[in-house]
């Protein structure tokens, strides 16, 4: 389970080389989004059509609720334990090739240890049709502790090597525990890469290696993807290559070989023979190459790709009846939105940083009592929610104006000086607003940033970050301002409360500022 955080590069840099990051289709430079070699397999097959869970350690941050809203949204049950210290992400730069570097921060998953299993998800395992894992991320003896208590309940193994043996050791464990798991797997998916180390004697070979390494470690059957050559599998009285299908524009390689075994899994539900089985696996290969990122977002886009794809023995795929489900009336989608917002605004105050809160109030004192003021700014949304901080502030005793996010790099700048306070609104904190947080950094202003992302460019270059981070948008989409916005008006509204409270701001003071109107009216009573 891993938010994956995509770049696109002309070519993977090598060595003491620099270049330049390309735009991605959505203008930014950066883009989140859902990963981890298990959930990816796991949402593949579920946009299939197939009843898939997910069992493990996470954190309950801004990472561990946007991979869980991506599971509820494909109906993939989570049992997870959120007592992780962080969530599970990697960097993953794409270059116009489609190939792919990748650079993981394992986070909770390094964390999984066979007691944690054996506590929390015994029964989950026993009760499991099939279950899969890997060795990616998880410690060996967590790998192995699954296995074998599968294998003690009689359930199906199946295994994602993804990472060469010289990286698991001693990265993730010692030699004899990852022999050891090899040889308790039921099925095992290696990496080509991977493989080839267990087995140079196969000199690169799919096939060849398939049948070393069922020869070796005595596993019921090896598959190895073999890129455009499709995949290749040895099992009992088995030894088979299957031909690849071919993607219309190869975009993106990162998890096809995560969603060829989202294809194997429901083609082993299914009691497809092994062709067939290869032939699906390489449709779901092929449909997630022509995409960016690993996990089937659009699963009904997927699912219609891979039927597209797929020329083998007739098999029923559908989507999951959950995202199928009739029209739902325009009220109920309203009141889910509303709903949901609610949920991670009340999430949110659970999360908030006292200290942060301080910070950022001391930092607005210490610049008024030099003389200093206040400005505010974002773009696009926060723009607007900027306007309204500035004349919250300003209503409240803490005079404020607005700072315009691009004319600042066009002269604008020059209204804040030296010993100033800016505040800056941004959701990811990578939009083009850092270059005017640069611009009035420069002239000596003290930065507040509000921001789901703290480690993003503008947290850094933030003397206070008050983060104000959710996981779910509202809407179809999930992609409009509509919780982050009242998320950060909120988090200004409630800077703005301990700014007037602690300094002593009366009634008077708000009728003086505000004498007109209703609230007018009220303040002079």
């Amino acid at each position: 389970m891993a938010v994956d955080r995509i770049r696109r590069v002309p070519r993977i840099l090598g060595r003491e080389e620099k270049g330049i990051l390309r735009n991605l289709p959505s203008g930014a430079a950066v883009e989140e989004r859902v990963g981890g070699v298990v959930l990816n397999h796991l949402g593949w097959a579920a946009a299939l059509g197939l009843p898939v869970g997910i069992f493990g350690k996470q954190a309950d941050d801004a990472g561990g609720r946007f991979l869980r809203a991506a599971m509820d949204r494909l109906g993939i049950e989570h049992h997870l334990v959120l007592d992780g210290s962080a969530s599970t992400f990697a960097d993953i730069y794409v270059d116009d090739e489609g190939e792919r570097a990748i650079y993981m921060a394992p986070g909770a998953t390094a964390e999984t240890t066979p007691a944690f299993l054996r506590e929390h998800h015994a029964e989950r395992i026993a009760n499991a049709a099939r279950v899969t894992t890997e060795v990616s991320q998880l410690p060996l003896a967590a790998v192995l502790e699954v296995l074998e208590m599968a294998r003690a309940a009689g359930v199906p193994t199946l295994l994602d090597l993804d990472v060469p043996p010289s990286d698991a050791v001693p990265g993730l464990g010692d030699a004899k525990t990852l022999e050891a798991v090899l040889r308790t797997a039921d099925i095992v998916k290696p990496a080509k890469a991977a493989g080839a180390e267990l087995a140079p004697e196969a000199a690169g070979d799919a096939l060849a290696l398939a049948e070393a390494l069922r020869s070796r470690f005595g596993c019921q059957a090896v598959w190895v993807t073999d890129g455009a050559r499709g995949c290749a599998v040895a099992a009992d009285g088995v030894a088979l290559r299957v031909p690849a299908c071919a993607p219309k524009e190869v975009v993106d390689s990162t998890g096809a070989g995560d969603a060829f075994l989202g294809g194997l899994l429901l083609a082993l539900d299914a009691g497809l023979g092994f062709e067939d089985a290869g032939k699906l696996a390489n449709a779901c290969g092929a449909a997630c190459v022509e995409k960016l990122g690993a996990f089937p977002d659009d699963p009904a886009a997927a699912l219609a790709r891979v039927q597209e794809l797929y020329d083998g023995a007739p098999i029923e795929l559908a989507l999951p009846a959950g995202l199928a489900a009739p029209e739902v009336a325009a009220s109920d989608r309203a009141l889910r939105v509303y709903r949901e917002a609610v949920e991670e605004l009340r999430s949110l105050g659970g999360r908030l940083d006292a200290g942060s809160f301080d910070a950022a109030v001391s930092l607005i004192r210490r610049s008024r009592a030099d003389g200093g003021r206040v400005h505010v700014t974002g773009l696009g949304k926060p723009e607007h929610v900027a306007h309204y901080a500035a004349s919250l502030l300003s209503s409240t005793g803490t005079p404020a104006t607005f700072l315009h996010g691009t004319e600042a790099v066009h002269g604008s700048a020059g209204q804040v000086v030296s010993g100033d306070v800016v505040v800056a609104i941004s959701n990811s904190g990578e939009t083009e607003l850092n270059a005017a947080v640069e611009a009035v950094r420069a002239l000596g202003a003290r930065i507040i940033a509000v921001t789901a992302n703290p480690s993003s460019t503008l947290g850094r270059q933030a003397d206070v970050v008050l983060e104000a981070a959710v996981a779910k948008e509202g809407g179809g989409l999930g992609l409009a301002p509509r919780a982050s916005a009242a998320a950060e008006l909120l988090v200004l509204a409630a800077l703005s409360a301990a700014l007037e409270e602690g300094q002593g701001f009366s009634r008077a003071d708000y009728h003086a500022r505000h004498p007109a109107g209703a609230l007018g009216k009220k303040s002079s009573s």
